[in-house]
Formats: structure tokens, C-alpha cells, sequence
């Protein structure tokens, strides 16, 4: 059986400061010299266990790579939990449409910068995991989704697969598809994105958040990466369904590990 450790990571001048990181280890860890493929999540608090989730109801993550006997390491990030800053801590551009967005400056450049440079090396030093690209991935849903958008186009050659969860379609979109389309991919860049047919209503609200994925998907297409565009259907917003497509695209991202 693997299992999950925890530790501290400071995230000043982010609020919260520091974040729990979750971290499974999978079966046999201990017990080997290997060095692990690494998947970063955000929302680390919801990820592996019901009585840490936000709602009651986790990802399934560890059940699943139990079960399976997957060789990876899969860290994640305990987001903020006072008042919306969750949101403009998981956004990298000002909202420009959105009417539910929240008043507050957005800071998920300052995210993802974090993750890059103080994350990934606390946890290289810690645990037994690559660090080049070919065997780094990120991955989230809602927020999370749009940042791991960003950060596979602002952050290629750290990140070389990434799964959009559910993501949040309607904030930033134009300044997500000017990045993709300004940015340099390098080969071997893999990329799940999807959203479940039953997040939005009404029919013209979920065709407008679909026709978002699919442009986001030719964007990246274009730039030569390989992609896996899905509607899920009778998908929600909610855990519970991304438990549900969390081998579709882990098997999608690690191929070599099926």
C-alpha cells in the first residue's frame, strides 16, 4: 500500500502562509532506490482522503493507484482557505467577464512561480522523484484546470503533460489563448482537457464553456502538442465525477506506466 506524508512549505506573500503538501508514495517506495515520475496537483486537501475534503468527498486518488500499483509520486497543494482567495491565488490574469468573479487582485502568475521555484525543489530534496521535464506533470481542476493550462504554456520546459480538469472557461480565456499562442512547446507535451455535461446550464452556456475547450485544444494542437479533449458525459463540478476520469487521464498523461 502507498502512502500519503505531509509537510509544511511557506507561500509569502501569499495569505495562509505555510500550506500543507500532501505527497502519496506509492507501494514499495520504501522499500526501492527508484527515482518516481511526479504528478503536482492543486487542492491538495482534496485529493486523497474524504475527511480532509472540502465537501466530504476526495479524488479517490490514492485508492486508485493503490489498486493499480502505479509507480508515481503525486504532491499536492493545500490552496487557501480564507474568504475567495482560493480563486485570485488560481488565477493568472485579471478577470475580464466573469460576473461571479470575486473583488480582489489576482495572483496566480505569483502561483505558479511558486510552484516552479520554491515547490518542485522543497520536494526534489525530499523525495525521490525526477525533475526533468520528460517526468514532471500538473495537473487541477475548476481554478486549478485554468492554472494548469497556464502553467504547461507559460512553464514548458518544466512541465511536459498536464490535465485541465473542469476548467474554468469563462474568466480569462482571450489571455490563455494569447499565451498558447505565444509560447514555444517542446516535443513530447501532452495535454488532457474536459468538462462534464452537466456543470453549466443553460445548453447555451455549456456549448459556449465546450467551444472554449475545443479552441483552447486547436490552439495546442497547432503548436504541435498531443491532446485528448473530452466532454464527460453526465460529468459534474464536483469530486465525485473527477474520480471518476482520473485513470482516463492519468493513462492518457503516463502511457509508460500502463
Amino acid at each position: 500500500m502507498g502512502t500519503v506524508r505531509t509537510f509544511s512549505l511557506g507561500v509569502k506573500p501569499q495569505t495562509q502562509s505555510p500550506r500543507r503538501i500532501y505527497v502519496y508514495l506509492p507501494t514499495g517506495y520504501e522499500k526501492s532506490s527508484r527515482i518516481y515520475p511526479v504528478l503536482y496537483m492543486f487542492d491538495g486537501h482534496n485529493l486523497f482522503f474524504d475527511e480532509t475534503a472540502t465537501f466530504g468527498k476526495c479524488w479517490g486518488i490514492k485508492d486508485y493507484l493503490d489498486s493499480h500499483n502505479i509507480p508515481l509520486v503525486v504532491i499536492g497543494q493545500d490552496c487557501s482557505h480564507i474568504d475567495e482567495n482560493r480563486i485570485l491565488e488560481y488565477c493568472p490574469y485579471p478577470n475580464r467577464t466573469a460576473r461571479w468573479f470575486p473583488k480582489g487582485t489576482v495572483s496566480g502568475e505569483r502561483t505558479a512561480e511558486w510552484f516552479v521555484k520554491k515547490l518542485k525543489p522543497a520536494c526534489e530534496k525530499r523525495f525521490r522523484i525526477h525533475s526533468d521535464r520528460d517526468q514532471v506533470g500538473i495537473a487541477g481542476s475548476s481554478m486549478g484546470g485554468l492554472m494548469s493550462a497556464y502553467m504547461i504554456s507559460a512553464y514548458n520546459d518544466v512541465y511536459s503533460r498536464a490535465a485541465c480538469v473542469s476548467t474554468t472557461m469563462d474568466v480569462c480565456h482571450r489571455d490563455i489563448m494569447d499565451l498558447i499562442e505565444n509560447s514555444s512547446f517542446l516535443s513530447n507535451t501532452r495535454i488532457y482537457m474536459d468538462f462534464g455535461s452537466n456543470e453549466v446550464k443553460p445548453k447555451k452556456k455549456f456549448a459556449e464553456f465546450v467551444d472554449h475547450m475545443l479552441e483552447m485544444n486547436h490552439a495546442f494542437t497547432e503548436k504541435g502538442c498531443h491532446t485528448f479533449p473530452n466532454v464527460v458525459v453526465n460529468g459534474w463540478h464536483s469530486e465525485a465525477t473527477w474520480e471518476t476520469i482520473f485513470p482516463l487521464f492519468l493513462e492518457f498523461l503516463y502511457p509508460e506506466l500502463f
